[in-house]
């Protein structure tokens, strides 16, 4: 027990540093953070993380991320890269590696091997964007990419339920945190259409929107809840294949615009 209260006192005296304070006339000293110290650990905590590289052939790197499940991240993921790499977009996927029944139970230093070969040991070739469909979550996986490649910008995607909205903005703190671009935020299944009128029905309210305005966010594109989008995802057909002219292709072909004139005015800037 000696040892460890010694050791706790060397390292709390390394940090801190003595002052005299004046309370109410009389004179106190008290203990104080050492600014040369918190500079010195913050240099060090850097030299720690692992240096950003590009893979080679890729020009642009968009993450699709939202931070909850289930809002629809991997349809977005896969009908935005259509309109920017046609219908034969390269495609890598943890589900190729396994059986369909089988269980992805792995952790720590096995999802980060595996990020490292979906990518780097890919054969991407050269491509204008390559799409990063993310898990649920702000945790290793999503710290990992931002941290090994250079990041362009970030889609997210929820629903308007008050769940996904704030785990939403918890994911939103996290990447200005971190200083990555936001593009803007997908509002996905967002309404429905009334299959005799015509007539679209709010399903959840305006809270997206309200998230949007609240931290200086576009809302890039309504998604409308749809049996055509659904069952389009389900065949493996994008339905801005399977259905080109239809009003719910439309929506992705808009969301793809705004998303490439983004990352156009990135490559500017940088350039």
């Amino acid at each position: 027990m000696k040892a460890n209260l010694k050791l706790f006192n060397i390292v709390h005296l390394l940090r801190v540093s003595k002052v005299n304070v004046s309370i109410n006339g009389t004179s106190h000293q008290c203990y104080t953070s050492r600014p040369d110290l918190e500079k010195k650990r913050a240099e060090l905590m850097a030299r720690g993380l692992p240096k950003q590289k590009p893979i080679p052939g890729v020009n642009n790197i968009l993450l699709v991320a939202s931070g909850k499940g289930g809002v629809g991240k991997s349809t977005t993921a896969d009908d935005l890269m259509v309109p920017l790499l046609n219908y034969g977009v390269k495609c890598m996927s943890m589900g190729f590696l396994v059986t369909e029944r089988s269980a992805v139970m792995w952790r720590g230093l096995m999802v980060m091997s595996a990020l490292e070969k979906l990518m780097r040991k890919v054969h991407w070739g050269n491509i204008d964007c390559l799409v990063i469909d993310t898990p649920p979550g702000t945790g290793d996986t999503h710290l990992s990419l931002i941290q090994n490649l250079p990041i362009t910008g970030v889609v997210l995607v929820t629903t308007p339920q008050q769940a996904a909205l704030q785990v939403v903005r918890r994911g939103i703190t996290m990447l200005k945190k971190l200083n990555i671009p936001i593009v803007g935020i997908i509002e996905n299944m967002s309404n429905i259409t009334c299959p005799n009128c015509k007539t679209s029905i709010s399903l959840f309210g305006s809270g997206t929107h309200q998230l949007a305005k609240e931290h200086g966010i576009e809302v890039l594109q309504d998604i409308p809840l749809d049996s055509d989008i659904t069952n389009s995802g389900d065949s493996g057909k994008p339905i801005v294949v399977a259905e080109p002219d239809s009003s719910q292709a439309l929506s992705y072909i808009q969301l793809a615009e705004k998303v490439a004139d983004f990352l156009r005015k990135q490559s500017k800037l940088e350039t």
